[in-house]
């Protein structure tokens, strides 16, 4: 049976228009606010699952997360990491290192439905929706602010869940507005159903995402998911802040 325990979220703000949005990304890595939830800090035990509901197997080193391809029988391309934090609205923060081989491919994937890319595109003229902050399947960014590789890059998006009805309908559509290394890259893009035939519930899906899915068509609440996409790229000092009081943290894995 699935399990959830609500978290007591207090007093947050309500969120800002898209032009309010401005996040401080000048030096990395940046505090954490005093209402966000810390995913992963290099310290404590980070909180995130498997995509089979069971503890991670991405190593830790030097205090970041490593994008790890997936072995056995799990398809490839899809040993992501899912958050135990479940949340419909809010900011999401999350710095990345791009490897120095291979294309430096992953992603940030909101609710496992929109991908945030990450990959190397430094120094690239013309931007598509397969570039370093487009969101895949919806919109190349607005600007190139792709870092080198050798140096820690920051995302700081303001994500607004799509509404549905008891149905499962869409009857609002989502909006993400992004900012990447002090460049915003999308600005209240509206979001409808997920496109891209990768993303997590349709490719390697499993029991326990496919659960998590049925839930998210009757609340609008979901996860944030950690892209493995055969690089090893680097996470760190990766949080959330949840703009409602619809955040929970999901107890239902093994």
């Amino acid at each position: 049976m699935m399990r959830a325990i609500a978290l007591s979220l207090i007093g947050f703000a309500l969120p800002l228009a898209a032009e309010e949005f401005h996040p401080d990304q000048s030096q990395l890595p940046v505090e954490p606010p005093a209402d966000a939830i810390v995913l992963f800090d290099g310290e404590s035990e980070p909180k995130f699952r498997s995509t089979q509901g069971s503890a991670i197997n991405w190593p830790i080193e030097n205090g970041s997360l490593v994008s790890t391809v997936s072995q056995g029988e799990q398809a490839v391309r899809s040993n992501h990491l899912v958050s135990t934090l479940h949340f419909r609205d809010a900011d999401l923060h999350v710095e990345f290192l791009i490897p120095e081989g291979g294309t430096g491919n992953s992603g940030i994937y909101i609710h496992g439905n929109y991908e945030v890319q990450i990959i190397d595109s430094h120094g690239k003229q013309e931007l598509s929706q397969q570039d370093a902050g487009s969101v895949y399947g919806f919109s190349k960014p607005l600007a190139n602010a792709c870092g080198p590789r050798d140096q820690w890059q920051v995302y700081d998006i303001r994500y607004r869940a799509p509404r549905r009805d008891d149905q499962g309908k869409i009857t609002k559509e989502g909006s993400i507005t992004a900012w990447l290394n002090g460049q915003q890259v999308q600005r209240d893009l509206q979001l409808g159903e997920p496109r891209s035939s990768y993303h997590p519930y349709r490719y390697g899906a499993t029991p326990y995402l496919k659960a998590i899915w049925e839930r998210q068509l009757k609340s609008s609440t979901g996860p944030v998911f950690l892209q493995d996409h055969d690089n090893a790229v680097r996470f760190r000092n990766v949080w959330v802040r949840p703009l409602d009081d619809k955040a929970f943290i999901d107890t239902s894995g093994s």
